[in-house]
This record gives structure tokens, C-alpha cells and sequence, in this order.
């Protein structure tokens, strides 16, 4: 047994470190770009950090977005869905036709595919969350038009048993 373990450590050993591929990869904190959200694509002060997409055959991509208050998305959809990690703050969502709701930081939300939605901070409390999704024939999302002011304040969110899968 001490022979095998011994030619192991050996080849493993003997591989040339530029022929050695990293197991795990780190992005540090300190590496990662802000950039500020497009007008096109949001509407008030949006940043995005931590931007990633993985390499082929993975199709999953996703950022950090801080929206400040009264910032939000356009209208938008994904073809395979959305998850959003709230990570802190209040903010608010609402599929198309469907009833604004209210998330807070520590909630994990799911956008089904395909739906037409928006979300964003409150008008009066910053949110930031970490967005998940993957890409279908190479693109995660599909921007539509801007939330109206009208849109963004009609109504009173839902809190409470709220469920976005409907």
C-alpha cells in the first residue's frame, strides 16, 4: 500500500504546474468591477458587481444589484427563470397582471420562465440582492420597457403568504 500511495504522490508530483488546471476558482472582493446599471435597462441609481457567467457546458451567469431608493428594472423576462437572494433592505416585485409584493433581506425569491416582471427597491429603503439565472441560446434575460412611475406605486404590496409561482 505504501508503494501505491508513493507512485502516486510521485505523478502527481510530476505534473508541470502550467499543465495543472485549479480545482476551485476565488474572485476576490477587491477584483470586483461596480458598474452603473444602464438607463436603458433601470430606472434611478443601480449599481452591479460580481458580475460572473460560466463557461460552457454551465449556462449559469448572475451579479450583486444594489438598487438605491426608488430604483427598479425594467420589464424584463428570463427563459429559464430567476432567483434572487435579497441580501439586504426592502424592496418590491410584480409579474405582469399580477400583485405588487414586498421582500426584505434574507428572502429567496423565484421568477418563473418566460414571466414578464420588474423588481427593485422601495421609494424609501435601498435593497440589493444577488441575481441568479441561466442563459438560453446565449441570453439570460430579455429587457422589455421601462416601469412607469404609475406602475411603481399603483397599489399596496403583498406580504404575507405571497407566492410568485402562481
Amino acid at each position: 500500500m505504501a508503494g501505491i500511495l508513493a507512485l502516486l504522490a510521485a505523478s502527481t508530483l510530476s505534473i508541470p504546474a502550467a499543465d495543472r488546471k485549479p480545482i476551485m476558482e476565488i474572485t476576490r472582493n477587491a477584483d470586483l468591477k461596480v458598474v452603473v446599471g444602464p438607463a436603458e435597462y433601470f430606472t434611478g441609481r443601480v449599481t452591479i458587481s460580481g458580475q460572473f457567467q460560466r463557461e460552457p457546458p454551465s449556462r449559469v451567469g448572475g451579479a450583486i444589484v444594489h438598487f438605491e431608493p426608488g430604483a427598479r428594472t425594467a420589464w424584463h423576462s428570463h427563459p429559464l427563470g430567476q432567483t434572487l437572494i435579497v441580501t439586504e433592505g426592502v424592496g418590491w416585485t410584480q409579474i405582469e397582471g399580477g400583485p405588487k409584493l414586498e421582500f426584505q433581506a434574507g428572502d429567496i425569491m423565484w421568477c418563473p420562465p418566460e414571466h414578464k416582471h420588474w423588481h427593485g427597491a422601495t421609494p424609501r429603503q435601498a435593497m440589493t440582492h444577488i441575481a441568479i439565472q441561466e442563459a438560453q441560446n446565449g441570453a439570460p434575460v430579455t429587457w422589455m420597457e421601462h416601469v412607469t412611475d404609475e406602475q411603481y406605486l399603483a397599489g399596496t404590496p403583498a406580504q404575507e403568504g405571497a407566492n410568485t409561482h402562481d
